[in-house]
């Protein structure tokens, strides 16, 4: 059966279009119930109970509960929870929502793929009996509810027929539209709101805290704290004729009260500052900003403000405190930013936050203070009942709304992580907050993956280059599994034939099934202090993907010709199986090297590897390459409680150098392959050249100690930052880099298609065009080279989503936020680890100032690569913002100074603990520290006597 309509439209000729739409509808779809008489069903096709037993007191019989849009938008995280089962999701209410929250969408499609929750996906649009033609003038949304209200009230009837003794399940509509429950019940639809029948249910405790409080947060014009947000109608009109503009806010990491939004019109952010600028915007959030005039721009705020331990019932005078101290600041016309206020917002970005909550004045009280871990984000108001369990919790809130009146965004809770302090709850709030996907894998996943007693199939000897002959071997940091390089050298006829042979992940990762789109989400592998979230399977990422010594392997080679002069002749790619003879660490490729005792072939290839890299080195930094640095750490962790027992800066050798060149020199010769046979679709990777703006402190700070820097190219500030030395400080230059790397931009991955060729470059290591093809275990990027690779030299059929360039631009903004957020949350754990270090641990060490700001010093622990704030008591020190340093008497602090700081952990805020850096020389006269402990939590993880490897290091350094 089908309905059809026919529209008369007329084109931009005038000419008159005939359009004829056919709607198919079918009497064979199955209604999901064990109660029904009348379909047909197989076993596997039911889901709904016969009898369902009822949870809610206030319905005593057997039910079905039908849920209207809205619901499942908002109240999503009380769907997930077990209470609600025997529950019909109408086709309508699944596109509805997939339209309008794609994440909700998802989320649903979980449930209802777990058959134990007994949700039915019923298709009423396409039913004879339940499909219905919207009416002239009528809204959208008015015609769905009528959609629900018309497959509710058939279930009804089609349940009934053949019953005589009317033990049949009842429909219950559950909608909070109150226009939509007056009008079910006219049409004697039984019906009921969210809350009324969740309040109810019995057994499940807690279950009314996940209940959204879901407001109109424009609605209140009495007692309001902030100007109304614009509507959509009206932020159109702005945009449309430039008074208004669309960024993405970023909350500042140091400034609660400060933020920026980029504009493609303006060299420098858009500052937002104060409650009354940011309205209300949340990190992410697409908001739409007017522009203050131009004599009311400011500069961003140069303090860094500190943790409040209390209810900090007047946050609103800490604006007033910012905006004096701005005010009150002389202007400098080189740092002033264009600034502006949120006016509208276009499109919230709220995610679920964990934190703790805050504990109440009032005994009983019901509603609370939520303190997120995310310092970026502000607290949030959500009522609850069991404040006096959660109190000693991390939780996870989800936000609602924010109203005009409330100082805070409401929100609601949504679960326990575990004991604050416990290890294993503060990792799972490291992987929530940088939205690491960390779930175990599906078993649809799991079914992807290669038998057991796998081996080498004998076609693929056929099929690819034997190099098993070849002494190939890798170098990778201690403890790593996931081997995904191999090397080698030898001399042939004159020159050198050097290989680097990269893992065929591609070989057991097919294009499109289950495990593969499960690694494009994941996008990257994500390496803490004691444990790493694999991107792929353990099997693969540990096993058969990576190159272990002894052992075959599938590979994808880059074979080159090279001359001593380290000049490349030819390049080859090949399909390859390899047998790496010996995996080793950085420091035993080291000691071989040296080893004048040793000239075994492993030896003589590393040692012919190690000759060429310095001159590849040497190359790239004659053509302005930068040799930028930053503070990182090892931790020397406990086998047993996976606790930090030591930390150090990390090493560098030679061979972290030897690795490096040629993978560098390898991801350069796929790119230029892939540039070349796909020039619209190659996925390569970008690092755009800093604005001059990016460097002004900088080259301030550099200045006081005597260097003027050329940051004009690359090439003339790698030569200024070799040139910058002082003998009696050889630290002194590291950390110039370690600065430099601060003023740098984020490189970004990018479909060739979206950009010019000028655009390809890469600033860093200023190569002309560059991509990721040497780590496919760990990166997907690296997965989607190895494909484009293997079809430009026919070793693999090419495939629809390689060709597809919105689907490659789409792939690449997902591996740009992946890799970003995988950063943030390696340093999150490396903090995590140094506060249970320093735990009843009190210790002096030298430190250089990295930056000075109004009220603090960013500080760097030489010794163990840790930075923080050194808060300075202002009635004792002046700052000087126009030459950016600090004076108290006789002593003057400006960056690159040297001090001596005391470390010791500060407890008393339990949701952000951290490492207090103390002056102690220069001493201030007048002044000392309080010496006594300060309180702390100690933190007493459970001991986990799994096998991961807890000496799993951080391999990015290598790449």
């Amino acid at each position: 059966m089908w309905t059809t309509k026919t529209f008369l439209t007329k084109t931009k000729r005038g000419n008159i279009l005939k359009i004829v739409r056919e709607h198919y509808l079918r009497d064979d779809l199955l209604c999901g119930s064990a109660a029904c008489d009348v379909c047909p069903h197989k076993d596997d096709e039911i889901i709904l109970e016969a009898e369902p037993s009822s949870v809610c007191d206030l319905f005593q019989n057997h039910h079905y509960l039908i849920l209207d849009t809205n619901v499942v938008l908002h109240q999503i995280d009380v769907l997930e929870e077990d209470a609600l089962k025997n529950v019909i999701i109408l086709q309508t209410v699944l596109e509805e929502v997939k339209h309008r929250n794609t994440a909700i969408f998802k989320r649903l499609l979980d449930i209802i793929a777990n058959k134990k929750r007994k949700f039915y996906s019923f298709i009423n649009e396409h039913h004879k009996d339940t499909y219905i033609e919207r009416n002239a003038g009528e809204k959208q949304n008015d015609r769905n509810d009528r959609a629900i209200r018309k497959a509710a009230t058939w279930y009804e009837s089609h349940l009934s027929i053949n019953k005589t003794n009317k033990n049949f399940p009842t429909i219950i509509l559950l909608t909070d539209d109150e226009n939509n429950r007056k009008l079910a019940q006219e049409e004697g639809i039984t019906c009921c709101s969210v809350k009324e029948y969740v309040e109810n249910i019995k057994g499940f405790v807690g279950l009314a805290d996940k209940l959204s409080k879901n407001v109109m947060p424009e609605s209140c014009s009495k007692n309001a704290l902030y100007p109304a947000h614009l509507t959509p109608s009206q932020i159109h009109n702005g945009i449309r004729n430039g008074t208004i503009y669309q960024a993405t806010f970023h909350a500042s990491r140091d400034n609660f009260l400060e933020g920026t939004a980029s504009i493609n019109q303006f060299d420098k952010p858009i500052l937002l500052q104060g409650h009354i600028g940011i309205n209300r915007a949340i990190d992410g959030d697409i908001v739409a900003i007017e522009l203050l005039p131009k004599e009311e721009w400011s500069k961003p705020s140069d303090i860094v403000l500190e943790d409040k331990t209390d209810d900090p019932g007047d946050i609103l005078d800490e604006d007033a405190e910012l905006k004096l101290k701005n005010s009150k600041a002389e202007k400098d016309t080189d740092e002033i930013s264009p600034t502006g206020k949120v006016v509208g917002i276009i499109r919230r970005k709220w995610r679920q936050y964990c934190g703790i909550l805050m504990p109440s004045n009032f005994p009983g009280a019901t509603r609370h203070l939520f303190t997120p871990a995310e310092r970026r984000i502000p607290r949030v108001r959500i009522e609850t009942r069991q404040s006096d369990i959660l109190a000693s919790q991390k939780i996870v809130v989800a936000l609602d709304s924010w109203p005009r009146n409330s100082r805070y965004p409401l929100g609601h809770f949504v679960r326990s992580l575990g004991p604050i302090g416990d290890k294993n709850a503060e990792n799972e709030v490291i992987l929530l907050e940088h939205d690491v996907p960390h779930a175990r894998f599906s078993e649809a996943v799991l079914a992807c993956l290669p038998p057991d007693d796998w081996t080498i199939p004998e076609e693929e000897y056929k099929k690819r280059q034997d190099l098993r002959d070849i002494c190939v071997c890798s170098v990778d940091p201690p403890g790593c599994t996931d081997i995904d390089d191999a090397l080698h050298a030898r001399p042939k006829g004159g020159v050198y034939e050097v290989g680097v042979h990269i893992a065929d992940v591609t070989y057991f990762l097919r294009p499109g099934n289950a495990m593969d789109k499960e690694a494009a989400s994941r996008s990257t592998t994500v390496y803490l202090v004691d444990r790493r979230i694999d991107m792929l399977p353990d099997y693969l990422s540990s096993n058969l993907c990576s190159l272990r010594g002894g052992e075959e392997r599938l590979a994808f080679s880059c074979v080159w010709e090279i001359d001593e002069n380290a000049n490349v002749l030819s390049t080859k790619f090949h399909k390859s199986v390899i047998k790496s003879r010996a995996a080793m660490t950085y420091e035993e490729a080291q000691i071989a090297i040296d080893d004048k005792s040793r000239n075994d072939e492993i030896v003589s290839s590393l040692r012919i590897l190690n000759s060429l890299a310095k001159k590849l080195k040497q190359k790239r930094l004659d053509n302005g390459a930068l040799l930028l640095a930053s503070p990182e750490v090892r931790f020397q962790v406990d086998s047993e409680t996976h606790d930090p027992v030591e930390v150090q800066a990390k090493k560098i050798m030679d061979t972290n150098s030897m690795v490096e060149e040629f993978m560098l020199l390898a991801n350069v010769s796929v790119a230029e392959r892939l540039a070349r046979d796909f020039p619209r679709c190659a996925l390569l990777r970008r690092h755009p050249a800093p604005p001059p703006a990016n460097f002004t402190t900088f080259l301030k700070a550099a200045s006081q100690q005597g260097f003027d820097l050329d940051v004009s190219t690359n090439k003339a500030f790698s030569k200024s930052l070799n040139e910058a030395v002082i003998p009696d400080r050889p630290f002194f230059n590291t950390l110039l880099r370690i600065m430099a790397t601060r003023c740098m931009q984020q490189a970004v991955y990018f479909s060739s298609g979206t950009k010019t060729q000028e655009e390809f470059y890469h600033y860093g290591l200023a190569c002309p065009i560059y991509t990721h093809f040497t780590s496919p275990i760990r990166r997907y990027a690296d997965v989607m080279v190895h494909r484009l690779l293997a079809a430009t030299i026919g070793a693999d059929a090419t495939h629809a989503t390689l060709l597809d360039t919105r689907a490659a631009d789409a792939l690449c903004d997902n591996l740009n936020y992946r890799h970003r957020q995988a950063q943030y949350a390696s340093r999150a754990s490396v903090a995590l680890n140094t506060h249970i270090l320093f735990t009843n641990r009190v210790e002096v060490e030298q430190a250089v100032v990295l930056a000075v700001k109004r009220n603090a010093l960013q500080v760097l622990i030489v010794k163990y690569g840790l930075e923080g704030p050194l808060y300075l008591p202002n009635d004792k020190f002046t700052y000087n913002e126009e030459e950016n340093y600090q004076v108290c008497g006789d002593i003057v602090l400006k960056t690159f100074d040297e001090l001596t700081v005391r470390l010791v952990l500060d407890s008393t805020n339990l949701q952000h603990r951290k490492l207090v850096f103390q002056l102690v020389e220069p001493h201030i006269p007048g002044f000392s520290y309080v010496e006594e402990k300060m309180e702390v939590d100690e933190i007493e993880p459970k001991k986990r006597k799994d096998e991961t490897e807890v000496k799993s290091k951080k391999k990015k350094s290598k790449k």
